[in-house]
């Protein structure tokens, strides 16, 4: 099939599906092979061959865009059988019984040691080898794993349940000993588990190690149970939430090792092949929404005993610390009046917890176009001016770089077919940005651009679409600004308007009652002052005001004090303000 055929072949799908691929069906063995999975999205359509790795999108006004098959690693011409056999024996597993695993030997170099005798673990359609020692444990590898570990002949369908392990002769050795108990799929994660974990959450910097994980999203979708066989040590729980996390809490449960043991090797050499399988089949699904006893809260309860309540990160902006910081899980409105640099400053936010703390962000910003937004956080990344003016723009090479950290950092979710968007549509998108990116933040910006149900009236529709949110918040650990305009105000007689808060917010109540933090962001002459209005936890934030410098050449914030030790110098308290409605109209 030569490429404009492929390409009128992907553009004639008008649905998402799983079907044969036509660049490597006619060349297998075995037909009916659906590994061709096909998405169709509003504005474009994704495509990936899980055999020949082939994938590629298509903008339907523009030609796809492809992506060539990963070119497949050689493997050995010859492997000992006897050597693989001796080497699992050692681990309590039977050649016989894990058959199915595609296993080779070879000599393999490792670094001080030399050439050795090594057992190969081949990953996907031969994308990448693991090799170990036989001897010692020693480790290497040829490509670049991209996917789950599995048996090498594998039908996608019909699996139950699928158990996910932190290493391949974890994998193998509750292959072995698994009974016809459950239908189940035994598959390992290509890179292990993360070494460090912040906050009990995996390490922002480990989160490009999870693509294996959207790869392998069908799986995952018709599995009724998804079994975490993870070591039981901090790196393994932090593997566990991350799994969760993106495949979702509800199919999620977790093996339990009895004492003194570590992970699924472990209790299959100490403990046997029975209590292995009885451990698989017990394994407790993890805590939902819902009604638990304390029990079900220990570790939480120990955590808070030993570190006490933990505040949300900082903006970046030290006058700001005492009365708002960023926590996952929790939805911030921010509103103002027209032009007061609302959009602005939840930018800002932004860009400082992706430079300090590597956070990724889905973009829902309807009055600023892509290009546009680009361009405004190109700019606050640099420090520089992106067009030609009266100070000096960033240069190619800054220009560069601060669109590849942008691309990094951010996904935008623009609806190029001109519908309007949905709390559906925004949920679904932002759903695939946390799998597939590891996106901790979403922006709203503004809510009006939300088409609602006509069916209901507007204080019932923004309830609903903000307890959606706070859901959505919640259980993904994701924090959300919505960005809300106030309904229209009345000047004072000096000509000065007042400054709004959630109960000003056009439309409902519910925008004050149903966030977790409000801000309002209040431009003054000089200088802008953000107002916290609500914080629903104390170790979050409080009711307060803080005032900060804009400026006008690069779009960036900072503080309007600089304070300084030796000076003396203590900042005001934080400022509490009221309104009352007889200054507003509606």
């Amino acid at each position: 099939m030569n490429d404009e055929e492929l390409n009128g072949w992907i553009k004639s799908h008008h649905e998402s599906s799983r079907v044969e691929c036509p660049v490597c069906a006619t060349d297998r063995r075995k037909s009916n092979k659906r590994d061709m999975q096909i998405t169709v999205e509003a504005d474009k359509i994704l495509y990936q061959c899980w055999h020949c790795g082939i994938s590629g999108r298509c903008n339907k006004d523009k030609a796809p865009v492809h992506k060539a098959p990963v070119t497949p690693i050689s493997l050995p011409k010859t492997s000992n059988s006897d050597l693989i056999s001796q080497y699992l024996l050692k681990r309590g597993i039977h050649l016989s019984d894990v058959s199915d695993y595609q296993l080779v030997t070879g000599k393999k170099y490792f670094h001080g040691e030399g050439e050795l005798d090594a057992i190969g673990f081949v990953y996907g359609n031969k994308e990448a080898i693991k090799w170990r020692s036989v001897e010692g444990k020693r480790f290497t590898q040829d490509g670049a794993a991209r996917t789950l570990w599995m048996p090498s002949e594998l039908s996608k369908d019909g699996y139950k349940a699928i158990v996910i392990t932190e290493g391949e002769m974890d994998a193998l050795a509750i292959k072995s000993a698994l009974n016809d108990d459950i239908n189940a799929l035994i598959v390992s994660v290509p890179n292990g588990a993360p070494q460090k974990v912040s906050n009990r959450k995996v390490d922002p910097s480990e989160d490009r190690k999870f693509g294996y994980l959207w790869n392998a999203k069908d799986l995952f979708e018709a599995a009724e149970r998804v079994i975490l066989a993870v070591d039981d040590d901090e790196p393994g729980d932090a593997l566990a939430e991350e799994i969760q996390r993106r495949i979702g809490r509800a199919k999620c449960y977790r093996v339990q090792y009895p004492e003194g043991t570590k992970d699924a090797n472990d209790v299959l050499l100490k403990c046997g092949a029975e209590i292995l399988n009885e451990i698989v089949v017990d394994a407790a699904p993890v805590p939902l929404v819902g009604v638990y006893s304390a029990n079900d809260y220990s570790d939480d309860v120990d955590f808070l005993y030993q570190k006490g309540l933990m505040g949300g990160l900082s903006t970046g902006f030290a006058g700001l610390d005492g009365i708002y910081s960023v926590l996952a899980g929790q939805l911030t409105v921010v509103t103002g009046q027209p032009g007061s640099g609302k959009s602005e400053w939840v930018d800002a936010v932004m860009v400082n917890l992706a430079k300090e703390h590597d956070w990724k962000f889905a973009v829902a910003s309807f009055e600023n176009p892509p290009p546009l937004h680009i361009i405004k956080l190109s700019e606050k990344y640099s420090g520089k001016p992106f067009f030609e003016g009266a100070h000096p723009r960033m240069n190619d090479d800054e220009m560069a770089e601060s669109r590849n950290w942008v691309n990094e950092h951010f996904a935008f979710l623009d609806s190029k077919d001109g519908e309007a968007p949905t709390i559906d549509s925004i949920i679904d998108r932002t759903k695939q940005a946390v799998m597939r990116l590891g996106c901790r933040g979403l922006v709203v910006d503004p809510y009006n651009y939300i088409s609602q149900n006509t069916n209901e009236n507007e204080h019932q529709a923004i309830s609903e679409m903000l307890t959606r949110m706070v859901t959505f918040a919640r259980s993904h650990d994701l924090h959300i600004w919505f960005i809300a305009h106030p309904a229209k105000m009345r000047a004072s007689d000096s000509g000065k308007f007042p400054i709004p808060n959630g109960n000003h917010i056009s439309g409902s109540a519910a925008w004050f009652a149903k966030c977790d933090c409000g801000i309002t962001v209040h431009r003054q002459d000089e200088h802008i002052e953000v107002h916290s209005w609500k914080s629903r936890f104390k170790w979050v934030g409080s009711v307060g005001m803080a005032e900060l410098n804009y400026n006008f050449v690069n779009g960036r914030y900072s503080d309007r004090v600089q304070q300084k030790e030796q000076t003396g110098y203590s900042a005001p308290a934080a400022r509490s303000f009221q309104e009352t409605d007889s200054d507003w109209e509606f």
